[in-house]
């Protein structure tokens, strides 16, 4: 047999079969009835086509179609058209299987990659669920994720849902759809929830199942490694529906790609998390390098307390204060603490009530210095500064109730360097203070030296001893016995100075408030450019005059301060300073400080003996302020009255009767009156109005209307037993000094 090819009319080739027997007519036609033309296999051509299809509808491999007829079902009872037909609709019904499971594929794949596009993990669950309400085409997606403290599994998201108590469900291990797919890792499907008994129901889920619609129910396990059950992925719809093999194996393929993607978005921010915690941990090294850094600068570079709570404020935030200074007497039994000396600056103004705290800060304080660690205290935290058991002060950082601890390292730190400055600056006053205690002893004691040489000694500690100074004798003055007098009945004048404390009935003061007095006359001679020292057990001071005080500011010739003189106001220079130095040191010491002051010593460095000569003075006016019971007050001789004559050396008669009678004297002067010699007569005559009248040779109303007159001139206490025998001597004083001449 052979074949030849033909071409049509139309241009087209057609086969054309001959037997190698005989040939057909010349020029006879192709006949194209199908059921005449011969099989190349040996059957009719309807047979071979529908060996082909069946062949596409068993999915036979592609050698099978070198022989149709033998893939050919034998004995085919069917019509050939109607078993065509049926293999057209099984090979159509595969194609679109194909189709519609590339489309899911693709969806798939397109879901995957948006979900590895995301950071977040709640924009990941939500969009988990979105697109599995979309793969399914159902009403409602959700997810559920399990919780391994409590043991159940709790919804995390919907999409679709309506009812707020569905979307706040919890789901016990086994309990429910959900329960038994997070307990088993297995899928579950039902086409109606409610009637299904393979499930355990329960009142709170079958309530929000129903608030919600739901009928059929889908889910699947969200699995990690295979093994992990993290939480069920569900897909629900409020009618019956049943969840092809198809569908089952979609949402399981689906769910294992969100597993993966929650777990990587997990990691994701718990790595992004970390990070920052440790880009935390870093900053606050660096800020704790930097706050050493800065601390050891300053001490380096000697500087003070002020500088570190600066340095300390900046790095920390907040408000840092150090207080210095503070007595810790309300210190609960076993916390008791001694107060540290004064702070910068304590004696020049008055003291802060936050000096002497009421509040918890003192307990706190013991706790630091007794734990070695700062404490917190209320919003603030407390960190002591201490040396060697000795409590200098502490730093407090407010504005920070919650520390970290490297953070109260810090504070920590700061206190340690603090505690090192305030030793340096201690071991420098000390040194100072040794100067100029040596120096004002050399005064008191050596009357010849060199005044050249004591000028350069009291340059070097910044005292000018070519100005008027007064000597002043200073000692801690408790007070008495209960019930014992503090003074002459009556004496309400010699009150104690406003400002010094005064303390109830105790024992003697002991070593700790001694040192508190000589820290603090100390630090009060080098802020007033003056001198201290210990001597007799007390202190002594030799302080200057302020030039305004000394009248140089008054464009009067009352003193010149280059040439020493101290001017006529001196008197009042020498009491104020004195009562300012009672009430400064009793402040800063937190009991009684009695002060003597002597005359005015023109220039300690012209006359370096009269620093010697004045020091007794002041003793003495020391002396009888205590015995007058003045304590806590500070005045000179010319203060104590006709006493003052006793006590100072220059026995300033005029200087008396001018104290006393000046303003009478003045008013005579002026007016012509006779206000002084009335008041003489007064006194000659018994305190009688009526027989000072008759020496006077005047009525009694006038005599009352004088003596009414020296009431408004010399105050309202002039008759009191104290006032009426100071202006008796003074009277006689100055009765004598016209007499001879003065």
């Amino acid at each position: 047999m052979h074949s030849t090819t033909d071409h049509g009319p139309d241009g087209h080739s057609s086969a054309r079969h001959e037997s190698s027997a005989g040939h057909q007519p010349p020029g006879g036609a192709a006949r194209h009835e199908d059921s005449a033309r011969p099989d190349p296999q040996g059957g009719s051509a309807p047979d071979a086509c529908l060996g082909y299809l069946e062949l596409l509808a068993r999915g036979a491999p592609a050698e099978a179609y070198e022989d149709p007829a033998a893939h050919t079902a034998a004995g085919r009872t069917v019509p050939a058209a109607g078993h065509g037909k049926q293999l057209a609709l099984r090979i159509h019904a595969e194609l679109e299987g194909r189709r519609r499971r590339e489309a899911e594929l693709t969806a798939l794949f397109e879901t995957v990659h948006d979900l590895a596009g995301l950071r977040d993990l709640d924009d990941v669950l939500q969009a988990i669920v979105q697109r599995a309400r979309r793969l399914l085409g159902t009403e409602v997606a959700y997810m559920t994720l399990n919780d391994p403290e409590r043991g159940d599994t709790y919804m995390r998201v919907t999409e679709g849902s309506v009812s707020a108590r569905f979307q706040q469900l919890r789901l016990g291990m086994g309990e429910g759809l959900g329960g038994l797919v997070a307990q088993t890792a297995r899928p579950y499907a039902t086409q109606d929830y409610p009637r299904d008994a393979r499930f355990q129901h329960t009142l709170p889920i079958d309530r929000g199942v129903g608030e919600e619609g739901l009928v059929a129910i889908l889910g699947v396990p969200l699995l990690l490694g295979g093994r992990e059950v993290i939480g069920v992925l569900y897909a629900a719809d409020r009618r019956e529906r049943v969840f092809e093999p198809e569908q089952i194996a979609l949402l399981r393929s689906f769910a294992a790609h969100a597993a993966v993607a929650i777990d990587s978005t997990r990691l994701l921010t718990e790595t992004t998390q970390a990070l920052a915690g440790l880009r935390a941990v870093n900053e606050t090294i660096r800020r704790a390098s930097d706050i050493h850094d800065r601390l050891t600068e300053l001490v380096l570079r000697g500087g003070g307390v002020d500088d570190v709570t600066r340095a300390l404020a900046e790095v920390l935030g907040g408000r840092v204060e150090f207080r210095d200074g503070v007595r810790f007497d309300d210190v609960p039994a076993g916390g008791a603490a001694s107060g540290a000396g004064p702070a910068d600056g304590a004696l020049s103004g008055p003291v802060p009530s936050q000096s002497v705290p009421s509040d918890g800060v003192p307990a706190a304080v013991e706790r630091s210095r007794r734990d070695g660690h700062a404490v917190r205290e209320g919003g603030s935290w407390v960190a002591a500064v201490s040396a060697g058991g000795e409590l200098l002060g502490a730093l407090l950082l407010h504005g920070h109730p919650d520390l970290a601890p490297v953070d109260q390292r810090t504070l920590e730190r700061a206190a340690m360097v603090t505690s090192l400055l305030q030793l340096a600056r201690r071991s420098a006053g000390e040194a100072e203070q040794r100067v100029r205690g040596e120096l004002l002893d050399d005064l008191l004691d050596a009357a010849h030296r060199d005044p050249h040489l004591l000028r350069d000694r009291a340059a070097r500690v910044g005292a000018d001893l070519d100005v008027p100074h007064t000597v002043l004798a200073a000692r801690l003055d408790p007070a008495p016995a209960a019930g014992a007098p503090s003074g002459p009945p009556g004496d309400a004048a010699h009150a104690p100075a406003a400002g010094a404390p005064q303390r109830d009935a105790g024992p003697a003061p002991d070593e700790a408030e001694r040192q508190r007095l000589w820290s603090a006359a100390a630090h009060l001679a080098a802020t007033r450019r003056g001198l201290a020292a210990t001597r007799d057990g007390g202190l002594v001071l030799l302080l200057p005059l302020e030039a305004t005080d000394r009248g140089t500011d008054r464009g009067t010739d009352r003193g010149a301060p280059d040439s020493g003189d101290p001017g006529p106001d001196s008197a009042d220079a020498v009491s104020g300073t004195a009562r300012r130095t009672a009430a400064e040191l009793g402040r800063a010491v937190g009991c009684p400080v009695t002060v003597g002051a002597s005359a005015p010593v023109p220039s300690p460095a012209t006359r370096p003996g009269s620093v010697a000569a004045a020091y007794p003075e002041a003793r003495r006016c020391l002396d009888v302020l205590s015995l007058l019971g003045r304590r806590g007050d500070g005045a000179a001789a010319e203060d104590l009255g006709f006493l003052g004559l006793l006590l100072a050396d220059t026995r300033d008669v005029t200087g008396f009767v001018r104290r006393v009678l000046g303003p009478a004297l003045d008013y005579d002067r002026r007016r012509g009156t006779d206000l002084v010699a009335t008041l003489d007569a007064y006194f000659e005559s018994g305190a009688s109005p009526v027989r000072a009248k008759d020496v006077l040779h005047v009525h009694v109303n006038t005599v009352a209307q004088r003596l009414e007159r020296v009431g408004r001139l010399l105050g309202d206490d002039w008759q009191a037993p104290h006032r009426a025998l100071e202006i008796q001597l003074a009277l006689r004083l100055h009765r004598l000094t016209g007499a001879l001449g003065g």
